[in-house]
């Protein structure tokens, strides 16, 4: 993990930290392009590391179809097409198979599904961002406080793990995967988290029980994105995704926690907040069974 002259470790952390985080709010705040224009950014660098720890496994998955399908997913994901989404991943999926067939090498079904794999896991999941952020409905003008209210949640879990972790872990979370991280870090990283979602959810007048579900769901997938792409780096013998970020390693280093956070948050508002339809529905499906 690289270091910036003259600093310490913590301090590059935080400068980077800083950094990286007003250059990302101005962009989510800005949306449509900017937004775009940041995602694309980092899906780049993080579908490079990506395949460069696949490569340390052994499997060689093709960065040019990860990126094909990456471009194509944020043209359709820019313009709110969701109903392109099927097509577009069935093209990406044939061509997969088609880049094994003419140009891979073995091994050719580990090479398949980790393309597969990349286009869905560095594309398809962060792009969700954009598909959230242009949120609309009659009691909120659009999804920005709602991609606050995931970001505030996800840093408040990762602070909260690292100090209850540091000052009363005792008990592993997922020994093998990552030995560092205990069960009492991630409980009070949850907590964190939810009462950051809460406080935002007061502000924007939103239902207190809604900010909860939207807190737990938040630091939760969270903490399975971390967790997920310490596993993927554990199985590949890697320390690190990458050396880009001064502080932080690589960029599915900083935004792995990011990764399973955003489509879930945008799937709950989509159908929870900004539609209550599918909520009435489980009601009514409860009353009729009791």
């Amino acid at each position: 993990m690289t270091e910036i002259k003259g600093l310490n470790k913590n301090a590059t952390r935080m400068l980077t930290g800083l950094i990286m985080g007003t250059a990302a709010m101005g962009c989510i705040i800005e949306g449509k392009l900017a937004l775009l224009a940041m995602l694309l950014f980092i899906l780049y660098f993080a579908s490079r590391e990506y395949v460069k720890i696949l490569n340390h496994k052994g499997f060689y998955p093709s960065l040019k179809m990860i990126y094909i399908a990456e471009a194509l997913l944020a043209v359709i994901a820019y313009f709110q097409r969701f109903d392109l989404v099927a097509f577009a991943l069935t093209v990406c999926a044939i061509g997969a198979f088609m880049w094994v067939l003419f140009r891979g090498r073995q091994p050719y079904i580990a090479n398949v599904a980790t393309t597969l794999l990349g286009m869905v896991y560095c594309g398809w999941f962060p792009l969700h961002l954009l598909f959230l952020r242009n949120l609309e409905s009659t009691n909120f003008h659009d999804g920005l406080a709602f991609v606050v209210m995931m970001f505030v949640a996800v840093l408040l879990t990762d602070t909260g793990c690292y100090y209850a972790g540091r000052h009363l872990g005792r008990h592993k979370l997922a020994p093998v995967i990552s030995p560092n991280k205990t069960i009492e870090g991630a409980v009070g990283g949850a907590v964190c988290a939810v009462i950051g979602a809460m406080v935002i959810g007061w502000y924007i007048s939103l239902a207190w029980y809604l900010a909860l579900a939207a807190g737990v769901l938040c630091t939760v997938f969270a903490q399975i994105g971390d967790l997920s792409e310490s596993l993927i780096k554990r199985d590949a013998g890697v320390k690190d995704s990458g050396d880009s970020l001064p502080g932080h390693g690589g960029f599915l280093d900083r935004c792995d926690s990011y990764i399973f956070t955003i489509p879930v948050m945008y799937y709950f508002c989509k159908y929870f907040v900004f539609s209550q339809d599918l909520t009435n529905n489980i009601i009514l499906l409860f009353k009729g069974l009791f």
